[in-house]
């Protein structure tokens, strides 16, 4: 296709404000992938649209554009409907370790395609990888048969999977042009909407160990996520999650594992399974399954695909996890309540103690992270465990230790509860509750 179009042309309209034909998205982001479109000319219109946005129209045609860069997953012939859910990312979130399998158990087919942790926030392939002989890279043949056989898929997406967003997200991760709703969405969509699944339930964190630290702009990506998926055919929900504490009590790979599995044989911490299991209603009621999956969790079922996932991609689901050879902790300085534990900290310390990475290249720690010996609201006593640090070496667990300083506030007097689940966003109404 010939045109007239130069990328200083799409640079400027967008500058200045204007909307961005069709002809226009399709033609940079297609000339960005071949290469003929500079890093630094890319890195200008993503600032610029960063500060002057998308409409839906172009939303849509971007999103459209990053899909037909790649390859679909085509999951039509499946028995089962198929589901998935994303998170949006936060500390100690080890939700889909648990989700996939516990709705697989449901009847559904459930196709997780997952990354890995970069910063803070711990990553689902990471942790999975905490199991000895478990493998993240599957070709499509072998999803599709995992799908039928088991029912639930955790694994990498292909390199083939709306390759653009993949470039375009490298760049924006080192340019400064992140936070940007329209971008974050299309990026997160495009990938979803090429997976090939028919429905998709959205967590949205919110809070101090969030992407989103603002409600209402969290909400606003929420809604933008939800008409994209709609606008695509797929049928799509949001929930709206707290992130200000960590999401149960461990945060690490092998240990969120272990915690994963507790809450498979039916205990587990209470808010870990609280937002599971209001994920999974939302996936079952969108492909139309009257199923509870309480029941899946407290009678083993979850837990007996999970085994058979594992098992599915290589895993061994009774070998022993990791577990790192240096432990410490850090003590309360008074008696007091805790007032609030601060997700962000909490996430940047295990990282620190080798659980997660700066760049995707680094290695991580299958055993090393942090315990959180205590929750929000509970009474303690001077000299009292607040958190375990474990890690590989001293050095680790030096660094470990001083980014948790501060992470526990204590107060004279208990706080008041704190919600977990905070809004459902849907296409049908437009609205939240």
């Amino acid at each position: 296709m010939t045109t007239s179009l130069t990328a200083v042309d799409v640079i400027v309209t967008k500058r200045d404000g204007n909307a961005l034909s069709d002809e226009a998205i399709t033609w940079v982001l297609r000339a960005y992938g071949r290469g003929e479109v500079a890093d630094e000319q890319m890195a200008a219109l993503a600032m610029a649209i960063v500060w002057r946005g998308l409409d839906d129209r172009e939303l849509r045609t971007w999103t459209d554009a990053m899909i037909e860069s790649g390859e679909r997953l085509d999951l039509s012939g499946l028995s089962r409907p198929t589901v998935d859910k994303h998170s949006t990312g936060g500390v100690g979130d080890k939700i889909s370790l648990i989700l996939a399998p516990l709705v697989a158990s449901c009847g559904a087919a459930v196709p997780q395609l997952s990354g890995r942790g970069l910063g803070h926030t711990g990553g689902t392939l990471d942790k999975l990888e905490s199991i000895p002989g478990w493998r993240a890279a599957l070709t499509p043949d072998e999803i599709h048969h995992q799908l039928e056989e088991v029912g639930a898929v955790v694994c990498a997406a292909g390199e083939r999977l709306a390759p653009v967003d993949r470039a375009l997200y490298a760049l924006r991760d080192v340019t400064g042009t992140v936070e940007s709703i329209p971008l974050i969405a299309s990026s997160i969509m495009s990938k979803k909407i090429a997976e090939g699944t028919s429905a998709l339930v959205l967590d949205v964190k919110v809070g101090r160990g969030a992407f989103m630290g603002d409600r209402q702009r969290a909400r606003e990506l929420a809604r933008t996520m939800v008409e994209l998926g709609e606008s695509h055919g797929v049928r799509t929900l949001a929930q709206l999650t707290a992130m200000d504490a960590p999401l149960g009590r461990c945060v690490g790979n092998a240990l969120e594992v272990r915690e994963s599995l507790d809450v498979l044989e039916g205990g587990g911490p209470d808010d870990v399974r609280e937002v599971t299991l209001s994920l999974a209603r939302d996936m079952l009621a969108l492909v139309g399954l009257d199923v509870d999956p309480a029941a899946h969790l407290d009678d083993g079922r979850a837990l007996a695909t999970f085994r058979r996932m594992i098992a599915a991609q290589g895993g061994d689901p009774d070998a022993p996890l990791a577990s790192a050879s240096h432990r410490d902790h850090v003590l309360a300085a008074r008696d007091g309540y805790v007032r609030s534990l601060d997700a962000r900290s909490i996430g940047v310390a295990a990282w620190r103690l080798g659980a997660g990475r700066a760049r995707k290249e680094d290695p991580v720690s299958a055993g090393a992270g942090v315990i959180c010996l205590v929750r929000e609201g509970q009474p303690v006593t001077a000299g009292e465990p607040l958190f375990e640090l474990r890690a590989d070496d001293d050095d680790h667990l030096a660094r470990g230790r001083a980014a948790l300083a501060g992470a526990a506030e204590l107060a004279d007097e208990p706080g008041g509860p704190h919600p977990l689940l905070l809004e459902r966003v849907a296409h049908e109404s437009g609205s939240t509750s």
